[in-house]
């Protein structure tokens, strides 16, 4: 059985999309396959002008590497290193930066997040949304053209959702693509537009009419109890 079926659209550089439908539905094999991190069994993907569906695994690691930052909903940290060493990472992997600029790119990334004060925790002495902003911050270091959001929000409270969704719309309104994977519909409302798969079809493709603007939302928001994790 296909988990995805005829599926055709066009994705425009600058972007803000929001990806929904129930599980099983295709919305996840059809993030990997915009990902690079599946391949489709037919038919063709084009990323920033190159077809990208026939490139072997070394070259699809390379756009990945690239072209594509990717934010996921566990974080995807790795527990002993701190903050400022998880967002080098990938540098490590792109030939194009050399080695000596990786720690200040790193720094300027986090300073991207608010997270000039936490570059040298680790992930247990910072709270969920610290711990999603390295991520993100993670995600922009290579200057990517389209950054890739799987549930971003989805282990955050409110507020901390909202915080990260003004991050999202600010890297937006700055050129950046944002794709997004979503199951709840106020978080899709932050996007431009709204893309939804049921049984592997795509049945519903249309521009948010008022998109929810999360910066306004944060103003009307009570302040949240101190969430960060001190080092112990």
């Amino acid at each position: 059985m296909r988990a995805l079926r005829s599926v055709t659209l066009n994705i425009k550089e600058g972007e803000f999309v929001a990806i929904m439908g129930p599980s099983g539905s295709g919305k996840s094999t059809f993030m990997n396959i915009l990902g690079c991190l599946d391949k489709p069994s037919s038919g063709a993907y084009i990323l920033d002008g190159e077809q990208v569906d026939g490139l072997t695994d070394d070259e699809l690691s390379l756009v990945r590497n690239q072209k594509i930052g990717f934010v996921f909903q566990s974080y995807n940290l790795i527990p002993r290193k701190t903050a400022v060493e998880q967002v080098m990472l990938p540098l490590r992997y792109n030939p194009n930066i050399p080695h000596h600029d990786h720690h200040n790119i790193a720094v300027e990334a986090l300073q991207r997040v608010n997270l000039e004060g936490r570059m040298d925790h680790k992930p247990t002495e910072l709270s969920g949304g610290q711990q999603q902003r390295v991520a993100i911050a993670r995600s922009l270091v290579c200057s990517p053209k389209i950054i890739f959001g799987d549930e971003p929000t989805g282990n955050l409270d409110t507020r901390t959702s909202e915080e990260i969704l003004a991050i999202f719309q600010e890297l937006n309104r700055e050129g950046k693509t944002i794709v997004m994977v979503t199951h709840e519909e106020d978080v899709a409302h932050h996007a431009k537009r709204i893309i939804r798969f049921k049984d592997g079809h795509l049945v519903y493709d249309e521009p948010v009419e008022v998109q929810t603007d999360a910066v306004d939302v944060l103003k009307t928001l009570p302040m949240a109890d101190d969430n960060d994790i001190e080092e112990m």
